[in-house]
């Protein structure tokens, strides 16, 4: 059977690494969480100093890139692959609300998204990946052979959220998961390198009333109609 790239976009919050990791571990591909990437860049800016009076210093982070290494390592405890950044793991620490309110600004930068998209394409070119994002099905693999565009409401996915949150043991409020989605969608909407757009050839999924039994049901027939073609 052929293999393919599979590029899930869509908005903060939507399930898209749930349904990109068990899609990947049901075909037997490669899952890569392109986001866990920005988020990792966001969480070196916070740890090295880079966020002088709240801004990004720009400057020292396009000359910290090159000693940045984000790679992913399958986890066999939870069956899913965690973050590492040079050679760290820091799966639980990029997930934190800290990280979530500096990502988009941090993904926003032309020279941020430049050298992650390179990283991101030398992953695909064996093909048999799963990758989701932003801008997977528009930028990283505009030719993906099937692309799917997530959305649901911001009040599910703020409630979706704060229930992530709470099962890692974090604080975490509704009110505070809405604005900091809110945000989110539109920077990176509005951005000027790379917004969040649907491909025009890309299939849309609004699961905003699925179960996750019913979304993977739903990707797995359109990879099966994508590979049987």
């Amino acid at each position: 059977m052929k293999k393919i790239i599979i590029a899930i976009d869509g908005f903060s919050s939507c399930g898209k690494s749930t349904m990109a990791k068990d899609l990947a571990k049901e075909i037997g591909y490669t899952y890569i969480d392109s986001g866990a990437m920005y988020r990792a860049v966001a969480l070196y800016c916070m740890r090295h100093h880079l966020l002088p009076d709240g801004r990004i210093d720009e400057e020292n982070l396009r000359a910290a890139l090159p000693a940045i290494h984000i790679s992913f390592v399958f986890n066999p405890e939870t069956g899913k692959p965690d973050t590492y950044l040079n050679g760290v793991n820091v799966e639980k620490e990029i997930r934190g609300m800290e990280v979530a309110n500096l990502v988009s600004p941090v993904a926003a930068l032309g020279f941020v998204r430049k050298t992650l998209v390179e990283k991101q394409q030398e992953m695909g070119k064996a093909k048999g990946i799963v990758m989701d994002g932003r801008d997977i099905g528009t930028v990283v693999f505009p030719a993906a052979e099937l692309k799917i565009f997530v959305t649901a409401s911001p009040e599910v996915r703020a409630k979706r959220r704060m229930d992530e949150l709470i099962a890692k043991g974090e604080p975490a409020s509704y009110e505070e998961a809405l604005e900091n989605i809110v945000k989110r969608d539109y920077i990176d909407s509005n951005r000027e390198e790379s917004p969040l757009r649907q491909a025009e050839d890309a299939l849309v999924l609004d699961n905003s009333s699925m179960s996750i039994a019913e979304q993977k049901a739903w990707l797995l027939a359109q990879y099966d109609n994508v590979v049987k073609a």
